[in-house]
């Protein structure tokens, strides 16, 4: 197991394949340089070293940086992690480290409730996916749900990884903060409040579907990576402090769901399973304030083996996983060949940074990592010792 991973790893049912999420992050084109994996997690775990985190948290969060950054995902890489750790984190009360996970007593066999006492996202995150899939081998089926979090990140990283095993996962999250205005709202009351599905169709298509999204227009992530980069939002994005609509990412206030009552209504979801769970007030998270309230987010995740969903009656005598690559096939035949899989754009940057044999930073980026190397006694990086990415 990899040494963030407090659990033994389980076993696989299905076959291993590629990569998954949204295609916002891709569509512009930077010049890349390559950074080797090795010094990029080096630095990371210095980092969340000086920030008191153990070694295994240091690994976790290396690992998952690194891990979003192969796949394209440049809107929650190392950058953003620190950058929330800076806000509500370790220094703001909002994540313990070294915090210990209890598991709340219950009577349900293939779910599982976690008080996490603030510790790392990330770190709770992979524990909570891979006992899912414990469960999930056990009972067909399994749940974990989290109270007391910091934030994970990027919710379809996990489930990639499960879907690579060959499972059906899914998690949502509420996000650190509210920043998200309801539909024909004013105020933002809500979180940007991810929705993140992994399905195991390697054998299909070459890669997992993997569904992954913010419930708001773009990401909070995305408004800070167009501010480094100096460019401007889609319209219809956010909102400045007045609640009028901008496209200037330094004037963003509040950002508007996506898809008006659609986007709204799968927001308030993950509002409405977190208050199940044992959350308090969407506008206080983040807020610690002894006030004897709660200011955290929540978690959950489900794991589904494709075998406790199967009729085992297929057309024509065909395999569970026959039937799937026929389903697919259908749904991309006759003039649909070019169409996007959500999960397609990650699997293909993803074969990108392994032909560049590193990971894949634009020079802003870099100059930001030097920032982190600064506060915590690392090497800073010199854009003239990474190689530019070949096209």
């Amino acid at each position: 197991p990899h040494p963030c991973d407090e659990r033994s790893a389980t076993t696989r049912p299905g076959k291993p394949g590629t990569h998954p999420s949204t295609p916002l992050q891709l569509m512009s084109e930077d010049t890349f340089y390559i950074v080797p994996e090795q010094t990029h997690n080096q630095l990371v775990e210095q980092a969340y070293a000086a920030r008191g985190f153990d070694a295994g948290e240091q690994a976790c969060a290396a690992r998952f940086s690194a891990h979003a950054t192969r796949h394209g995902i440049r809107t929650h890489n190392a950058l953003k992690a620190l950058h929330l750790d800076d806000l509500f984190g370790s220094k703001k009360g909002g994540c313990t480290p070294s915090a210990k996970i209890e598991v709340i007593p219950g009577r349900f066999s293939a779910s599982e409730v976690w008080n996490c006492n603030k510790k790392l996202g990330q770190a709770v995150a992979y524990q909570a996916i891979d006992r899912c899939i414990e469960l999930a081998d056990k009972h067909g089926i399994g749940q974990v749900s989290v109270d007391q979090a910091f934030h994970y990140l990027w919710g379809g990283g996990y489930v990639m990884e499960a879907a690579k095993r060959g499972y059906l996962a899914y998690t949502n999250c509420t996000a650190s903060v509210t920043e998200v205005v309801p539909f024909l709202g004013s105020k933002p009351t809500l979180g940007t409040n991810p929705h993140s599905w992994g399905i195991p169709t390697t054998e299909a298509i070459g890669f997992p579907v993997v569904i992954d999204w913010a419930t708001s227009v773009i990401a909070m992530g995305r408004v800070q990576q167009l501010k480094r980069e100096g460019k401007d939002l889609p319209a219809g994005a956010a909102v400045d402090k007045d609640g009028n609509e901008t496209i200037d990412p330094h004037q963003v206030s509040a950002l508007k769901p996506f898809g008006a009552h659609k986007g709204y209504g799968l927001s308030l979801i993950n509002e409405i399973m977190a208050g199940f769970i044992g959350a308090s007030k969407p506008t206080l998270r983040s807020n610690h304030l002894d006030d004897g309230d709660k200011h955290t987010p929540n978690f959950y995740f489900q794991v589904i083996h494709p075998e406790a969903i199967s009729s085992n009656h297929f057309a024509f005598g065909r395999t569970q996983s026959e039937n799937l690559k026929v389903v697919m096939e259908d749904i991309l035949a006759d003039g649909n060949q070019d169409c996007i899989i959500p999960g397609q754009f990650e699997a293909e940057f993803a074969k990108r940074t392994q032909t560049a044999g590193g990971l894949l930073f634009s020079e802003n980026e870099i100059l930001e990592f030097n920032h982190i190397a600064k506060e915590c006694g690392g090497a800073a990086w010199s854009v003239e010792n990474f190689p530019k990415e070949s096209k």
